[in-house]
């Protein structure tokens, strides 16, 4: 009897699961999870960065354990961040000294969402950070979604439910990180009369 319960309430929590939607890399560890958020909280990553926290959106756990696993880019992005005046900067591709990573520095608009991509990458996290202006994004279920195109070289775009994806908007006090799991749409429209946005957008490589 009690292996037909746990085998029923296990059946349930799928169902519960999957009615809720599937939008990030999902940790089974309470522990870890605390841990992370510990560590974001502490702001040990920041390297002097005190313009922006993480979004509530992004995941800690991904956020952590990445930081750990290649910590010298993660510092080159955050010292970098912290020593450069971001509105100043000219559009387009500026290196990140001490790093193999390059910032695109995104003068653009948004647009309506129909006209907007899906997408996620395998091998890079998306740092994305709007320093001027609300940049509207949008996560949308795994569950529902559908890939509609081959993927490359490091993008795949996708087929999905607009009424189940979850939409934010950005504020120059927060950024956002896109982890492959994280199946995202960037640049939408957020429903004001000022469409016009400066984003830095950065790819970390995902180990």
């Amino acid at each position: 009897m009690k292996k037909i319960i746990f085998f029923l309430s296990l059946f349930f929590a799928a169902l519960t699961v999957n009615a809720q939607g599937y939008y990030t890399q999902y940790h089974d560890d309470p522990q870890l999870l605390a841990k992370a958020e510990a560590w974001v909280k502490s702001g040990e990553w920041r390297c002097g960065f005190t313009g922006a926290d993480p979004h509530p959106s992004v995941n800690a756990i991904e956020f952590y354990e990445q930081y750990q696993k290649n910590p010298e880019q993660w510092k080159a992005l955050f010292s970098w961040l912290a020593h450069t005046n971001l509105l100043a900067l000219p559009k387009g591709k500026q290196p990140i000294p001490g790093s193999t990573l390059v910032a695109s520095v995104e003068d653009d608009i948004n647009r309506p969402l129909d006209q907007q991509r899906s997408e996620s990458h395998h091998h890079h996290i998306d740092f994305q950070y709007v320093v001027r202006g609300t940049e509207r994004f949008g996560i949308i279920d795994h569950y529902t979604s559908t890939p509609n195109c081959r993927y490359k070289p490091d993008v795949i775009h996708y087929d999905y439910q607009k009424e189940k994806a979850r939409f934010m908007d950005s504020n120059p006090r927060q950024f956002f990180l896109f982890f492959p799991a994280d199946w995202h749409i960037a640049k939408i429209d957020n429903g004001t009369d000022d469409q016009q946005i400066r984003v830095i957008v950065v790819k970390i490589d995902y180990k």
